[in-house]
């Protein structure tokens, strides 16, 4: 017997179950990468395995640094624990530069790809009846559109902002592709940049049996910096409220 027609109701549904399988394998995967690799993704696991994965890379440096990549990538893009680890391990195996370079494109790579996992899933469809929605929803989605650029900068920049949430966000207002690229680029560089850092002093802190401090991205010199690239991503914003108000 030949199957019935497909209707018209279960086919939509069908192509919007398939739109966030994506996003669907992300979240099941965090879940259990949370449970099964906080043990493996540590900084006593990279202690213990320092001295093999220096070898490694003395013998294979190129697959050493394709495969690191590719490393983080996975972990950055289904949010697995760990991502502070492998930066650290960028520093570690290939010094401040190029192991920011690797750090900073692989984690743009990766949050590029659960920025379009939430897009094609949800994202397009939210953002659409966010557009049709009216009062505190629309002007909420129309400030941030208004000062994008700076929106996006923001979240990359303060400490605070947890990076998956930095990666959802501009997939559920709308975000082109292109800006959320560029703005986490240039926006992840400047923490990037300190913990890539720390991880290239690790062989003296493995040496001395100690652990490296993580929290000296809070220490006034290093803060300081990152909170004036905070102002000057804001300035647009405020002097856009300035002129609302007749101050310009």
């Amino acid at each position: 017997m030949d199957k019935p027609p497909m209707s018209d109701a279960t086919q939509p549904r069908k192509s919007a179950t398939l739109r966030r399988l994506p996003l669907i394998a992300v979240v099941v995967v965090a879940v259990i990468g949370a449970f099964t690799l906080r043990d493996y993704l540590s900084f006593q696991a990279l202690a213990e395995n320092h001295e093999a994965l220096m070898a490694f890379r003395d013998a294979h440096y190129l697959w050493t640094a394709l495969g690191f990549m590719a490393f983080y990538v996975v972990i950055v893009a289904f949010s697995l624990p760990g991502a502070t680890i492998a930066t650290l391990t960028g520093g570690f195996l290939f010094g401040l530069v190029p192991g920011v370079l690797f750090n900073v494109t692989a984690a743009t790579i990766g949050a590029t790809g659960i920025f379009m996992a939430a897009r094609w899933g949800m994202g397009e469809r939210l953002a659409a009846k966010m557009e049709a929605s009216g009062g505190l929803i629309r002007q909420l989605k129309a400030a941030i559109r208004e000062n994008e650029l700076s929106v996006l900068f923001l979240i990359r920049l303060v400490p605070a902002v947890p990076f998956f949430v930095a990666n959802i966000i501009p997939a559920l207002v709308g975000v082109s592709v292109a800006r959320f690229v560029v703005t986490t680029f240039f926006g992840i560089i400047p923490g990037g940049v300190v913990f890539t850092w720390v991880g290239a002093g690790l062989g003296e802190v493995f040496a001395r049996g100690e652990t490296p401090d993580l929290g000296i991205i809070f220490e006034p010199h290093i803060l300081g910096p990152i909170l004036g690239l905070c102002m000057l991503a804001a300035l647009p914003m405020l002097v856009k409220a300035l002129r609302r108000m007749g101050g310009l």
